[in-house]
């Protein structure tokens, strides 16, 4: 049984949950993920691993409710346990393979929209930690739907700020700064692009416009996170690819962004059938 030692609400929809893992904490490593089954029978469900402390032997995840599972998920409370968590699974950031003195002589760019923030602050973190120079931008609808401001503060040189209404930031999306930043003489190594779909695929066009070196992370893709359901294949430089075992990371200008945002959408149906039964909408009780 794997124990919630820790749990913050981050926006009425968002959860920060920190968990006993000794086994999994030892070995985690940014841009992993773990599968999660909140009770007996409740369905697997992939989630990227926001943080780790190996000393306590703790991991974290953050869920945002979608729907019933997620919801389930988040009503979990201090001191309940999950049935299952297995983990690390995925391939972890092709950084982690670099010595430290090679970090040192980087410099990256994360664009977080959303949730997303949980999985880029891990890189940031190990990244920043080593030396090496860090500038995140943070984008979301509102600042409702902002998290992990604070701690991403921690973990890099610059952190910008946006929202869609301009309720906190400069109002606009990423990509606005994203491209400001490049034209105005800003150079990285790498960027990292993690969020919704549509916000991967235009952070895409516009770093290619700078030849920017890109990676996303298509852990929304996941289902079942082994490989097995199929559910996650992409296309990636045309050939047919796994989000779960192959990725979740992937060259952006290699992944085929129509194709992925069309798979998103094969199981809304059953989606849909089962909030209407939970009595959910918009994952939260009408």
């Amino acid at each position: 049984m794997f124990r919630i030692i820790k749990k913050e609400e981050l926006t009425p929809l968002v959860y920060l949950m920190e968990l006993k893992a000794d086994r999994i904490a030892s070995s985690a490593m940014p841009g992993q993920f773990l599968i999660v089954r909140p009770s007996e029978n409740g369905e697997r469900i992939p989630l990227t691993i926001c943080d780790y402390n190996r000393g306590k032997g703790s991991v974290t995840i953050v869920t945002q409710i979608v729907g019933v599972s997620s919801d389930k998920i988040c009503k979990l409370a201090v001191g309940d346990s999950f049935t299952d968590v297995v983990g690390p699974l995925g391939r972890p950031s092709a950084f982690v393979k670099l010595t430290d003195e090679e970090i040192k002589k980087l410099s990256y760019v994360f664009v977080a929209g959303g949730v997303g923030a949980a999985p880029v602050y891990p890189q940031a973190k190990y990244l920043h930690e080593r030396g090496a120079k860090v500038d995140v931008i943070l984008g979301a609808r509102n600042k409702n739907l902002l998290v992990m401001e604070e701690e991403m503060k921690k973990v890099c040189d610059n952190l910008y700020i946006c929202t869609d209404d301009g309720s906190k930031g400069e109002k606009g999306v990423v990509t606005v700064i994203l491209e400001r930043l490049l034209s105005g003489g800003k150079q990285y190594s790498m960027g990292v692009a993690i969020g919704p779909m549509i916000m991967m695929k235009f952070v895409t066009i516009s770093a290619k416009k700078f030849r920017l070196p890109l990676t996303v992370s298509l852990n929304t893709q996941m289902v079942d996170g082994t490989g097995m359901c199929g559910a996650c294949r992409v296309s990636v430089g045309g050939k047919t690819k796994f989000a779960c075992v192959d990725g979740p990371e992937f060259n952006a200008y290699d992944v085929d962004f129509e194709e992925a945002m069309r798979r998103q959408t094969i199981y809304r149906p059953q989606e849909l059938e089962a909030d209407r039964e939970a009595g959910l909408e918009f994952g939260v009780k009408k």
